[in-house]
């Protein structure tokens, strides 16, 4: 068994990042525990529509500060950058405010509804050089890095077929964002939006896309089955789910190995197979697990930008952000899958 470390990110004499929270919902809560275990954040200030609900919050959390409307959040001038934790049908308004306000943003996946949404997000932020990213957290996971390691260093050859699979059962009560239209609902922009991305980071865009839903009675995907076919005979299998428990695994391979990405892939791992040559041969590697939830990579990355005076993560681009999001467009039109603002989209 192999280990592997992430550096270690030296941040001693360096002036604290201070955060405001928008949305105080479940992933608002996991994303500020992290943020607690980076000693230069601050917990500035949380917004919410009720101040009830963001005093509340910070309270629980430790904010200095809880405001009852976003407006007052990005009106605070100690307020570095905020988060939005909003439902992503959200995502575009709340975005424009923040940058209007000159506030540097870290967006929630799915970063908009529809690239049309995400360029106007993007055009914004680069008119006002302001930094702006998707807080697509999987892709600053050292196990993540891990692979796109060792995928350009050829160790798994050519990559022939991929198979990449997320899906559980809600519980009760049901959260009303996972099925509502108006709010984005439905498997890929919630859950379906990592097997796309685990898909694209190995092979980028498809040269053919198939897919099919299985509706629920809101109308939006209750279950999304997607096929990437590319010209050098590559196949990528998607399924994203609310209908069973799957095993949300990644399996990657190659004409010279295989790689399996299990324990939910999207998440931290503490170890992944690599299976080189024939299938009678496996190699784990182990990688130290950090306490906290996750989040705390892409946020250490959010602040080395920010103190290095970048608008773009090197890491994350708004290009790679914008090509997902129109990847995902494509998805939905092959599949039918629509929501009412999708009349605003351009074409």
């Amino acid at each position: 068994m192999d280990n592997f470390y992430p550096p270690a990110l030296t941040l001693a004499g360096m002036k604290k990042i201070r955060w405001g929270i928008l949305g105080c919902g479940r992933i608002a809560g996991k994303f500020v525990a992290d943020l607690l275990l980076l000693p230069d954040a601050e917990l500035m200030a949380v917004g919410s529509r009720s101040l009830d609900k963001a005093e509340a919050f910070a309270r629980e959390n430790g904010f200095r500060k809880a405001h009852g409307s976003y407006e007052a959040l990005v009106a605070d001038p100690e307020v570095d950058i905020v988060y939005i934790a909003s439902p992503h049908s959200h995502h575009h308004e709340h975005t424009l405010l923040c940058l209007q306000h000159n506030k540097a943003v870290l967006c929630e996946k799915a970063f908009a509804i529809h690239a049309g949404q995400a360029a106007d997000m993007i055009r914004l932020a680069r008119e006002k050089k302001l930094f702006l990213m998707e807080a697509l957290w999987t892709r600053f996971l050292p196990h993540y890095q891990l692979v796109m390691e060792w995928l350009k260093e050829g160790r798994l050859g050519t990559i022939r077929s991929m198979q990449v699979n997320f899906g559980f059962r809600p519980m009760e009560p049901v959260p009303q964002r996972l099925f509502d239209p108006a709010l984005g609902g439905g498997t890929l922009l919630d859950i379906g939006i990592y097997n796309v991305f685990m898909v694209h980071s190995v092979l980028g865009w498809p040269d053919e896309i198939q897919a099919v839903m299985t509706p629920s009675e809101t109308g939006v995907d209750e279950q999304l089955a997607i096929q990437f076919r590319y010209r050098n005979g590559a196949l990528a299998q998607m399924l994203s789910t609310f209908r069973s428990d799957l095993a949300t695994e990644a399996d990657i391979a190659g004409d010279q190995g295989r790689l399996r990405l299990h324990n939910r892939f999207y998440e931290p791992s503490t170890s992944i197979d690599f299976f080189p040559g024939r299938m009678d041969t496996k190699k784990t590697i182990a990688f130290h697990r950090e306490p906290g939830w996750g989040y705390q990579f892409q946020a250490r990355h959010v602040h080395e930008c920010l103190r290095n005076g970048l608008t773009e993560s090197p890491v994350m681009p708004l290009d790679l952000t914008l090509e997902l999001m129109r990847l995902m467009d494509e998805i939905r039109r092959i599949a039918g899958i629509r929501y009412p603002v999708d009349e605003q989209m351009p074409g």
